[in-house]
């Protein structure tokens, strides 16, 4: 019997080795080679896919930034497999922890703010006044997008986590309600497909979101 619902997600350890943390990297299996004569349809998709995400963030950096094209392609990728692969049965979901999702989103957010500050102070201060701002809010102005940039890490690495971790439970509690008549299991089976399929379009969205808004806050810069 299920005592608590989150134990799906607790990592499990071998005399003290959390071993499911390794799936972190099983995603890297998954690249396709590029050393063939002739590219497999896989490597052609993949391909077609990068170059997709590549044409459409790279319109926000100029050729000075063009290494930020591919790191977050990277980064993409990186979370869409892990996300794919938590959607397998025993496979540990390392996205849908805070400690995983935090440590994509700060030193990506605290990168950000240190080069924008160092290097452009004064654009970084011009930044908290929006144009056209009144000038009796311009205090108020400053302290919410003060808080705002300060809360950016937190929004991303939550969204990330939660949206993962709605999904699974969803999985699992439609699982568990599911008895043995016929009727029931046709419809319990039918309504995970559904679902399932629905958790592998989040998987999907959610990496390309989280890409999209790093994108923007390095555009910013």
């Amino acid at each position: 019997m299920m005592v608590n619902l989150f134990v799906v997600f607790d990592p499990a350890s071998i005399m003290g080795v959390h071993l499911n943390w390794l799936s972190l990297f099983v995603g890297v299996l998954f690249v396709p080679l590029f050393f063939w004569v002739i590219p497999s349809r896989y490597l052609v998709v993949w391909e077609v896919i990068t170059g997709g995400l590549a044409s459409e963030i790279g319109f926000l950096f100029s050729s000075y930034w063009g290494g930020v094209s591919l790191l977050l392609c990277s980064l993409f990728w990186f979370i869409v497999m892990n996300n794919f692969l938590g959607l397998f049965p025993f496979v540990f979901t390392a996205t849908s922890h805070l400690l995983v999702t935090l440590v994509l989103a700060l030193p990506f957010w605290f990168s950000l703010m240190v080069f924008g500050w160092v290097n452009k102070t004064r654009y970084m201060f011009a930044h908290l006044v929006p144009l056209g701002t009144p000038v009796v809010l311009m205090g108020f102005m400053v302290l919410i997008e003060t808080v705002s940039n300060l809360i950016r890490p937190i929004t991303l690495s939550v969204r990330l986590a939660a949206n993962m971790i709605a999904g699974h439970l969803l999985l699992v509690l439609l699982g568990s309600a599911i008895t043995l008549s016929g009727v029931m299991v046709v419809c319990g089976v039918s309504a995970l497909s559904l679902l399932l399929l629905l958790e592998l379009a989040v998987a999907f969205i959610q990496a390309y979101v989280f890409m999209v808004l790093v994108g923007l806050y390095s555009a910013e810069i």
